[in-house]
C-alpha cells in the first residue's frame, strides 16, 4: 500500500485509545453503485484522472460487521470472514488497507478486528463488490471513531470522511457512501466536488424520472474477469488515447448532469451508452489489450437498440469492466421493459440469471 498523504489534514486527527476501550461491534449495510460517466485511470493515491457520476443501487449491497477488542497497541491485527468462512486472501488485503490508514485512524493498530462480510449478490455478477464492501468497512471505522472519540458529530463530516476512507480502499467506493446520484472528482463549475471524496447531487436538481430509475442486471457470464480493475487503471498510463478520453469524460459529465436535471432522456442515453463503449474501447487499445465483452453482450446491445427504435421507450445500457449488461430505464415503463427482457433477452443470459435493482437511498447502520 502507498503512504497516505491527505490535503484534508486527516493525519493524526484521532486521539490514541487508552486501555479503557471496550470490546464491541458495529454493523453497516452499504450498496454498490453503477457508474454512468466512467472512472478509468488514476494517479497518486486513488485520485481519478477524470470525474465520474453513478447511480447508487438499493438491493445490491454488502453487510459488514466489525467486532473489535483491545489489541497489542502497535500492529494491525485482523481476521476477515466472507459468508462466515475465513478468507485469508481478502484478510491480507484488508490488513494492508488498515495499515495504510494508520495516519488517519491510529486506533487500527491498537485493536484486534474480526470482520464479517456478506453480499446480497453473487460474486462476478457485474456488480462492484469492492465499492459496497469498502464503503461498508469505512462507515464502520468512522462509527468506531465517533463513538469512542466523540469526533465527527456532524453528519456531513461523518459521511465525507467515510467517503474519503472508502476511496483509499476502492476508488468507486467513495460514491457508495451516499444515495441517489453521486459524483467523484472535480467537475468544472461545481466547487463542492472533490477528487478525495464523493459528492451527492442535490435531489432537488434531479428530474423525477431519474429518482426512481431501475437497473436490471443481465448476467451474460458469471466467471471472474481475467484482468483486474487495478491493472486496467494502470494501463491507462500508456494508452495512446487516454488524454483525449479524460477530456471527453470532463465534457460528458457536465452534459449528463444537466440532462439529469432537465429530464433529457435522449442526451442521458447517448452519453451513458457512449461512456460504456468508450470504457471497453480503452481496454481494447491498451498494451497489453484485453476484451471483456462476450458475443451475447453484443447480442443484447443490438436487441436494446432495436427495441428502443421500435417503441421509443427510454431504455439504455451500461457496462462495468466486464461482460454483463446493466439495463437502465425509468420506473414508469418497468412492466413493458420486463416483458421485453423475458421475450427477447433471457435467451442470452447465463443460467437465465438477472438481478432486479433500482436507485437507492444509500447506506444504513444496523443495530443487531
Amino acid at each position: 500500500m502507498e503512504t497516505l498523504a491527505s490535503p484534508l489534514n486527516y493525519e493524526n486527527a484521532s486521539l490514541k485509545f487508552g486501555a479503557q476501550v471496550p470490546s464491541s461491534s458495529v454493523t453497516w449495510q452499504s450498496p454498490s453503485n453503477i457508474a454512468l460517466v466512467k472512472y478509468w485511470g488514476k494517479r497518486d493515491i486513488q485520485i481519478p484522472c477524470n470525474p465520474s457520476v453513478s447511480f447508487t443501487l438499493k438491493a445490491s449491497l454488502t453487510e459488514t460487521t466489525v467486532e473489535y477488542a483491545p489489541g497489542s497497541g502497535n500492529t494491525v491485527s485482523v481476521e476477515f470472514y466472507l459468508d462466515k468462512v475465513r478468507n485469508e486472501k481478502f484478510e491480507a488485503k484488508i490488513g494492508a488497507f488498515l495499515e495504510s490508514i494508520r495516519p488517519v485512524f491510529p486506533f487500527v493498530a491498537q485493536l484486534h478486528f474480526r470482520i464479517f462480510s456478506h453480499n446480497t449478490f453473487p460474486h462476478s455478477a457485474g456488480i462492484a463488490s469492492s465499492a459496497s464492501g469498502m464503503s461498508a468497512l469505512a462507515l464502520c471505522l468512522c462509527s468506531i471513531e465517533k463513538e469512542h472519540f466523540g469526533n465527527l458529530p456532524d453528519d456531513s463530516e461523518f459521511y465525507r470522511k467515510a467517503s474519503y476512507i472508502a476511496r483509499l480502499g476502492s476508488g468507486s467506493a467513495c460514491r457508495s457512501v451516499y444515495g441517489g446520484l453521486v459524483s467523484w472528482g472535480k467537475i468544472e463549475g461545481r466547487p463542492d466536488t472533490s477528487d478525495e471524496f464523493g459528492t451527492q447531487l442535490d435531489p432537488s436538481s434531479v428530474h423525477p424520472d431519474f429518482q426512481d430509475y431501475r437497473d436490471s442486471i443481465l448476467i451474460v457470464d458469471s466467471a471472474q474477469k481475467k484482468v483486474s480493475s487495478r491493472v486496467g487503471h494502470g494501463l491507462m498510463n500508456t494508452n495512446p488515447f487516454s488524454e483525449e478520453r479524460f477530456r471527453q469524460a470532463n465534457r460528458n459529465i457536465v452534459k449528463l448532469i444537466e440532462a439529469i436535471r432537465t429530464g433529457d432522456q435522449e442526451t442521458f442515453i447517448k452519453i451513458t451508452e457512449s461512456e460504456a463503449l468508450t470504457l471497453h474501447a480503452m481496454m481494447m487499445t491498451s498494451d497489453p489489450y484485453f476484451l471483456l465483452m462476450r458475443p451475447n453482450t453484443l447480442n443484447i446491445i443490438e436487441k436494446i437498440f432495436a427495441y428502443r427504435e421500435q417503441t421509443g421507450h427510454p431504455v439504455c445500457f451500461t457496462l462495468d469492466a466486464g461482460p454483463n449488461i446493466h439495463l437502465l430505464y425509468p420506473q414508469r415503463i418497468e412492466n413493458e421493459v420486463k416483458s421485453f427482457i423475458n421475450a427477447e433477452l433471457v435467451q442470452f443470459l447465463h443460467d437465465f440469471c438477472m438481478i432486479d435493482d433500482q436507485v437507492g437511498n444509500g447506506p444504513n447502520r444496523i443495530n443487531l
